[in-house]
């Protein structure tokens, strides 16, 4: 960093992995066989690109940081199987990037995530359309946790559930912060989103189960059709206590206690009652 005149970017939320125990597990870890490809968000200047790259056919890395891109240049210099990308992830078409680089490969997204915009990245992903087989990051411990809670859990909420929709996601490890450069004042961990072949639930109107899942945790405190009340405005607070039973549910049952299951009966009885 320093030949490159590199400083860190608050900006950009960057840590960098100085414990190289770390960018070697997460690699071996993240889900995919050695055939498949990778899509990697925020390389940096490479530390677990580099083990990737080692480990798998191809690897995509997509890096927002211009500056940053010499330097990654350089630490990846001795790979042939990457390909860098200067670009922002969020603003990226991602279907057509995938098709392009990796040529009907299996692809496996593994990347450290920069904490403030962990939610975005990771709904951008799995609501893009791509077919990954998983979504292996490394992210704030706090929202690790969050993304691992089961329903009635007290870390269950919106993000949990969302989350859900896609796959099956475990916790793999914890990284201290002493493991980065600069050292973040929490720790981390590393998830794993098994992303399901099959869906496991259908619906007639996935806008409506986001909407669900999203007024269902609107107010936690309140019962479900009081929380749902200020999502779906288009209905009563009568209608929608009609639809919570038609959906097989509790009238006075808390959204934070909803399953996928549930939720996708939910959404199909409120579609049912928007007349959609």
């Amino acid at each position: 960093m320093e030949r490159h005149g590199l400083r860190f970017n608050k900006g950009y939320g960057q840590n960098f992995l100085i414990n190289e125990a770390v960018p070697k597990r997460i690699a071996a870890e993240c889900g995919a066989e050695a055939d498949e490809g990778i899509l990697e968000i925020g390389p940096g200047i490479g530390t677990l690109t580099c083990e990737l790259c080692r480990l798998y056919k191809k690897v995509v890395a997509v890096e927002i940081d211009t500056s940053l891109i010499p330097a990654l240049q350089e630490t990846t210099a001795e790979f042939d199987n990457l390909t860098i990308l200067n670009a922002d992830v969020l603003k990226v078409d991602l279907p057509s990037l995938i098709a392009k680089e990796f040529d009907g490969m299996k692809v496996t997204v593994c990347a450290n995530l920069p904490y403030y915009i962990t939610t975005p990245i990771l709904m951008g992903l799995l609501e893009s359309g791509c077919r990954f087989e998983n979504i292996t990051v490394m992210i704030q411990k706090e929202v690790a946790l969050r993304l691992c809670a089961k329903p009635g859990d007290a870390d269950y909420g919106a993000v949990t559930a969302s989350v859900a929709r896609y796959g099956q996601v475990s916790r793999l490890f914890t990284v201290s912060a002493g493991s980065f450069m600069p050292a973040p004042k929490v720790d981390s961990a590393v998830i794993r989103i098994k992303i399901d072949a099959v869906r496991r639930y259908t619906v007639k109107d996935e806008r409506i189960m986001g909407r669900t899942i999203r007024g269902a945790f609107a107010q936690r405190r309140k019962t479900l059709v009081n929380s749902l009340a200020s999502e779906f405005g288009e209905l009563n607070k009568e209608a929608i206590a009609e639809v919570v039973i038609a959906a097989g549910l509790a009238p006075d049952v808390r959204g934070e206690r909803l399953g996928i299951p549930q939720f996708a009966a939910l959404a199909d009885a409120l579609t049912a009652a928007l007349g959609k």
